[in-house]
């Protein structure tokens, strides 16, 4: 007979944990299903060594130790983390849902999508050729900072990533330099006034025009915007932050129809879809306001996970404080 839940979760990132956690916290029976094969969705896969400054309580946090300490709290609970699975479809029952996924199938009472954007691939740099270099000396993901110590190191990008990145290369590199295809960073203003005050080489407005492999590091020809000027560089390694393509192919073929929104899954103030006891929360989610924020997801999780137990167990007493739960 297949396993009935109260609450699946799809999605192992900081929402979906976070979600899970609190799911115990109300002793719903909870699962999470996640694709990679650790917790900790996007940003800990591919920058477990990027700091983190917008999450309450921390000055500062690697997303590897987020990650493994919101997967610590979250089992904390009880709630069952499924790794490296994948939903392949959900169909709607009489007043449940019937999960599959490559591994197993499972009966759920009510279903969380935090998702994000689905999954994910890392915008490359537009020359051909390059794939030999890849994870060696160009890079579309943050591996150990001690890859990079007393190197000469390119990034690439104008977000808060690629600040963050440049940032955090700085005490351990021997240079880094940023190249952004406009004047103007798109980071929030405090981490573009930190960059100003740094000793990274900021490189505006140019474009990588050529990256040929060298007989130590790379040569880069950068390419001036509104100009046809190349300026020739030469870097020990280069960091490729261009953001990324997603998709939810997968998401497509499940059978449920749910309303999306600029790609996102439409939802209301209780973080419900247009589907009975399907809500969505995180990154992959769209209403008017909305922050794409870790902070702002961890507050959308107890919200969906509070509608769910209410429509669910009517009677059921409401939120209690933690400290009640683990006191002894």
């Amino acid at each position: 007979m297949t396993e009935m839940y109260d609450i699946t979760i799809i999605g192992g990132g900081p929402a979906g944990l976070f979600a899970g956690f609190y799911a115990g916290m109300r002793t719903a029976k909870t699962q999470i299903i996640e694709s990679l094969p650790q917790a900790g969705g996007q940003v800990a896969a591919l920058y477990p060594e990027k700091m983190i400054y917008d999450v309450g309580g921390y000055a500062g946090i690697k997303a590897a130790n987020l990650a493994k300490e919101l997967e610590k709290q979250t089992r904390l609970v009880g709630t069952e983390i499924r790794l490296n699975e994948t939903v392949v479809d959900i169909q709607a029952q009489a007043d449940f849902y019937h999960v599959k996924t490559n591994r197993n199938e499972y009966d759920t009472r009510a279903i969380l999508l935090a998702t994000g954007n689905g999954a994910f691939n890392p915008r490359k740099l537009a020359v051909e050729g390059l794939d030999h270099l890849e994870d060696k000396k160009i890079y579309y993901h943050m591996p150990d900072v001690e890859h990079f110590e007393n190197q000469d190191v390119l990034v690439a990008g104008g977000g808060d990533s690629a600040i963050d990145i440049a940032l955090m290369l700085e005490p351990i590199a021997k240079s880094v330099s940023l190249v952004h295809r406009r004047q103007q960073f798109r980071g929030m203003e405090r981490n573009v006034q930190r960059l100003q005050e740094s000793t990274v080489k900021v490189m505006t407005p140019y474009l990588i025009n050529d990256v040929r492999e060298a007989v130590e590091g790379i040569d880069v020809d950068l390419k001036e915007i509104g100009t046809e000027a190349l300026k020739a560089t030469h870097f020990d390694k280069l960091i490729v932050n261009y953001g990324f393509t997603s998709s939810n192919k997968i998401i497509k073929g499940w059978e449920i129809d749910l309303a999306q929104e600029h790609r996102m899954f439409a939802v209301d103030s209780l973080m419900h879809t247009n589907m009975k006891n399907i809500y969505a929360i995180g990154d992959g989610i769209e209403y008017p306001g909305k922050l794409r924020l870790i902070a702002t997801a961890f507050g959308e999780g107890p919200i969906a996970v509070n509608q769910i137990m209410n429509d669910l167990y009517p009677g059921k007493r409401g939120p209690v404080h933690s400290t009640s739960m683990f006191e002894k």
